[in-house]
């Protein structure tokens, strides 16, 4: 009998700890996703830059003014007659380089990067004022982009790495989805 008890007691526990550790399982997001879902932007109206009508946000987890900067990328690089592809390519690169936020302050690598694109004080990339001003700066990225060899053959991070010249050739890969869902999304608004 008490062999008996001992036996259900342990299929009892037993059982009870299978079901709280099912109940107690984290989800599992992406990085992508944990970010969209962590964020609340804002209520403020919707805002034009050029011809893009650009809203509060949250968009693949950005508000409404890192959405102006993508923005002003997308908007430099229509302006030099570079499509939509390339347009995801500059947000990404920015998504990496500062999180689409305009920084007056660089960081151990670059502690004289500034703007969205974290561009250094070396002569290419303009005066502070051009680095600082989100436009510009793109116009200064997407220039150089345009000029490498074959820059339309190369992957989106690849791309970005050929112009900026991180250390991990493949670190902007991880934005690249989030820069499609951002250029889509502020394309159709």
């Amino acid at each position: 009998m008490r062999k008996l008890f001992w036996t259900l007691c342990a299929l009892v526990v037993g059982g009870t700890l299978v079901v709280a550790a099912t109940l107690a399982a984290p989800t599992f997001l992406t990085q992508a996703q944990a970010k969209a879902v962590a964020v609340t932007c804002p209520s403020v109206p919707a805002v034009m830059v050029g011809t893009i009508r650009v809203p509060a946000g949250p968009v693949a987890g950005y508000c409404q003014d890192q959405l102006v900067n993508a923005a002003h990328i997308m908007n430099a690089a229509r302006n030099l007659g570079i499509g939509t592809h390339t347009q995801a390519i500059g947000v990404m690169t920015a998504m990496g380089e500062s999180g689409l936020r305009n920084l007056d302050h660089g960081d151990t690598a670059g502690p004289d990067s500034r703007g969205i694109f974290q561009q250094r004080a070396n002569g290419a990339w303009g005066t502070l004022a051009d680095r600082m001003d989100p436009y510009t700066a793109a116009t200064n990225f997407f220039t150089k982009l345009v000029n490498l060899p074959d820059w339309k053959s190369l992957t989106p991070t690849e791309a970005a790495h050929a112009v900026q010249v991180n250390a991990d050739p493949n670190y902007y890969s991880a934005y690249w989805i989030d820069a499609q869902k951002v250029v889509s999304a502020l394309s159709t608004s």
